[in-house]
């Protein structure tokens, strides 16, 4: 049995994290965790029980307007687990938002599907309003 949907409001340096047991993460704002240690905590644990018994297409949505470097190595952590959901036989997909323009954003995403070997669909935003 999966967890209940975890919900984590965003700060001015944390983004809102919502995920949903129903197979939908989504991960939308500033990254600027300072102590990412214990910020990730329960959104390890939560991953970690869901792909125990995974929905069966998983949807992660990064709508990331900033990321400081030091926050890379949580999702390059966070989507290895998720990962995972492969050996269940079922799927996943990770959408990479990013505003038309934002080279770094766009980049930082790049780098972590090349470290992770997982493919990504980047999806560029024109309209600020949509972000």
């Amino acid at each position: 049995m999966s967890r209940s949907e975890l919900k984590i409001l965003p700060s001015k340096n944390t983004p809102e994290i919502i995920l949903n047991p129903e197979g939908i993460i989504n991960i939308r704002g500033r990254s600027m965790i300072a102590n990412v240690t214990e910020f990730s905590r329960q959104i390890e644990d939560w991953i970690e029980e869901y792909i125990c018994n995974p929905a069966e297409l998983t949807c992660i949505d990064f709508h990331l307007e900033y990321i400081n470097t030091n926050n890379l190595s949580f999702y390059i952590s966070l989507l290895g687990k998720i990962a995972f959901i492969e050996l269940k036989n079922k799927k996943y997909i990770i959408n990479w938002y990013y505003e038309e323009g934002d080279e770094d954003i766009l980049n930082k995403g790049e780098s972590i599907s090349l470290i992770l070997d997982i493919p990504f669909n980047f999806i560029k935003i024109s309209d600020h309003s949509l972000y």
